[in-house]
């Protein structure tokens, strides 16, 4: 038996100057403590010191808390209060609370409508930042939109479309002040690349041009549905690691297809994978044009080093923001006064002038192209989104302010919806038009919609300056906004910290490389998929013991220097028991159980007595796990030995309650709130029956 640690007892006197014998306070505080009992020792002196049990079972009881269950609530109560926090974890219903009917509207305007959030306290201070950063954008706007149309075999004229109409609606409808709406490169490629399969855009290009506004229209009403039936957590299965290797992966493919324009190709692969693109380039170099390849390779070395120095200076972000428009307008000058197009530099030609022409009519709802259509818009509207949402939520942390992830849905939603029916095709947030916008300083949505009437002034008026820009300004455009969404050092992190979260990483990189954007986005999703399906099929158990000095059980793996309580074992269970895992939860607290009596037997230590199962991390229970607690149950007692479980949520209480597990089986006086408390009473037992655990007879259980 451990020694108790030597504690220097009080003399029975006083030891005041004043006087040697004890006074009658002092002699009535003394009775005091002979007649209060001694309170049970804590826990931390269970497995390393001796010490006295109270007296009778009576006093432990009275030490130990009672673990409840829930008070029942009615099904169709419990139900709503499921139903708001899956759907409605904010509570966006909390303002328009104790308010009358008039200010109730405003409130419910100011939600649905941002802008009159805004608008009201706008004043000219904000709109002189705006103006800047709306300009600023546009210039950026303007040249990323026709090379992102060409991107998606579409006329060049829809990308100056798609920054003119989407960012209006989004400036009345979204709740992120920073994010430059517009199209993007990755999903202007996966366009092409889903309608080319079923359309040649050459050869029927009135066709594929219908196609391309009804998977807008698709995508923009899978987009509002997420956002008005509050779904956004479907986004999330697009994990961090996901988005990293796939948006590097598209990257990679965008930048090597751009080498059809650098080295003025007129025939080139339809096929997005790195094999055949390399092999489409190598196989026709007696078509290469040294002179597009000069231009396209000096217009390249000039946007990355304007973008390298706006890095190293933040100050001069427009630098690098005004390097694409100054690039074409260079680029238009030098083929206009050369006639470089007569020597194979290809040039945009002609633009259309004039607005956006009307586009509903054009949609396409009959078979066979609609299910292309439909492919085609749920996915690309999923990527659009997660990509939107990501950049939104980026800066809007820079700034200290929350957005509205299901507002955010609906605004793009809305505004893809109403870009359809006005010639524009998938739009989004991108992340290098909107870091141009809040590097500029914007202070509202209001920068959305300068860059707008910008686009708008360009297309009535100068739309025909745009004829003799080279395409090989365009490709090199995309390249130098490419190589900036390969993100390596993410890449590098996520080997340090998840091995796991590198190889959906890597996975999706791979996928889009070589196969195509639709592999590498399903075989990285399946991935993340199957890993949080391995998470919840196997969930982590681990044995805790007992920090020396204290009332702390941990994972002795994790803490080398927590004991083990003698004849006591105590398992963590670290995720909600559902018929997922409930077969593997069993045969592996059995194998513990298997693997402590061996422990004991070789060591000679006190035989196994009490299975204490610490149900902190177990949120739910099914009925299956239900089953699988009484199998456990069973196979405990055929053993002697006692089940006892620590801390049970309150869902896993009632369930257990309800389905007379711990009436008919367990018995409500072997559950604890806490480890400690659970312990303290198996050693009592222990240490005053020195028996086999205790059965429904024994004085225990009629405490």
């Amino acid at each position: 038996m451990l020694q108790t640690p030597y504690k220097k007892k009080k003399p029975p006197y006083s030891t005041s100057p004043h006087s040697s014998l004890p006074t009658a306070k002092e002699k009535n505080q003394k009775l005091q403590q002979k007649k209060t009992p001694k309170p049970y020792p804590s826990s931390r002196q269970m497995g390393t010191e001796d010490y006295t049990f109270p007296q009778g079972a009576e006093e432990l009881h009275r030490r130990h808390h009672t673990v409840e269950a829930p008070q029942p609530q009615p099904f169709l109560k419990s139900l709503q209060y499921s139903v708001k926090e899956t759907l409605f974890p904010d509570d966006p219903f909390r303002q328009f609370k104790n308010q009358n009917a008039s200010r109730k509207f405003v409130l419910g305007l100011k939600y649905f409508l941002p802008i009159f959030e805004w608008a009201p306290r706008y004043n000219l201070k904000f709109f002189k930042s705006d103006l800047i950063a709306g300009i600023t954008i546009a210039s950026l706007a303007i040249p990323q939109g026709i090379s992102y149309a060409k991107l998606a075999n579409l006329p060049p004229i829809l990308g100056l479309y798609s920054s003119f109409v989407p960012p209006l609606v989004y400036a009345v409808l979204g709740s992120s002040r920073d994010l430059a709406v517009g199209t993007v490169a990755v999903a202007s490629l996966l366009t092409g690349a889903m309608l080319s399969k079923e359309v040649d855009a050459e050869k029927d290009p009135k066709l594929y041009l219908h196609l391309a506004f009804t998977a807008t229209f698709f995508a923009g009403v899978l987009e509002a549905s997420l956002g008005i039936f509050r779904l956004g957590f479907i986004v999330d299965f697009l994990s961090h690691a996901t988005i990293v290797g796939f948006m590097g992966g598209a990257a990679t493919v965008v930048s090597l297809q751009q080498l059809k324009g650098i080295f003025g190709l007129k025939h080139f692969t339809d096929s997005t994978d790195v094999i055949s693109v390399m092999r489409s380039v190598f196989s026709q170099t007696h078509e290469w044009r040294w002179e597009s390849g000069v231009l396209g390779c000096g217009f390249l070395f000039f946007l990355l080093s304007t973008r390298y120095f706006s890095i190293k200076k933040p100050k001069f972000f427009w630098v690098a923001a005004m390097a694409p428009l100054t690039s074409v307008i260079l680029g238009s000058l030098l083929v206009y006064f050369t006639h470089a197009e007569r020597h194979g530099v290809q040039v945009i030609g002609d633009l259309k002038k004039g607005l956006n022409p009307l586009s509903g009519s054009d949609l396409i709802f009959t078979s066979p192209y609609m299910s292309t259509a439909v492919k085609t818009g749920l996915i690309t509207g999923i990527i659009a989104l997660a990509e939107g949402i990501a950049v939104g939520r980026s800066f809007a942390m820079f700034k200290n302010y929350n957005i509205d992830g299901n507002k955010e849905m609906i605004a793009f939603g809305m505004m893809n919806i109403v870009g359809s029916f006005t010639s524009c095709y998938l739009t989004t947030g991108p992340f290098s038009r909107s870091a141009v916008n809040y590097n500029a300083g914007c202070k509202t949505a209001m920068s959305n919609i300068v860059m707008a009437i910008a686009v708008m002034f360009t297309l009535l008026f100068l739309t025909p300056l745009f004829h003799y820009t080279p395409l090989v300004v365009l490709s090199a455009i995309i390249i130098s906004a490419m190589l900036g969404l390969i993100d390596y050092q993410a890449a590098i992190h996520l080997w340090k910290v998840d091995k796991f979260d590198f190889l959906v990483c890597m996975s999706a990189y791979v996928g889009v490389v070589f196969g195509s954007v639709e592999i590498g986005l399903v075989v990285a999703v399946a991935i993340s998929i199957a890993r949080l399906l391995l998470f919840v099929s196997r969930p982590k158990t681990a044995v805790k013991g007992n920090i020396p000095n204290s009332m702390i059980y941990r994972n002795t793996e994790q803490y080398p220097s927590s004991r083990t309580v003698p004849g006591i074992l105590i398992l963590e269970i670290d995720a909600p028991i559902y018929f997922a895992n409930a077969s593997y939860l069993r045969e592996r607290i059995i194998r513990w159980i298997d693997e402590e009596e061996e422990r004991v037997k070789q060591s000679g230590e006190s035989s196994l007595q009490y299975i204490i199962l610490d149900m902190s991390a177990v949120g739910n229970i099914d009925t299956s796990g239900i089953s699988m607690m009484v199998e456990i149950k069973k196979v405990i007692d055929r053993r002697a030995l006692k089940l006892v479980l620590s801390n049970p949520k309150g869902e896993v209480v009632k369930k257990l309650t309800r389905s007379k597990f711990i009436g008919d089986h367990l018995g409500k006086e072997w559950m604890f709130l806490t480890v400690g408390e659970a312990v303290e009473a198996c050693s009592y037992m222990l240490h005053t029956f020195k028996t086999e655990p205790a059965s429904k007879n024994e004085p225990w259980n009629n405490v």
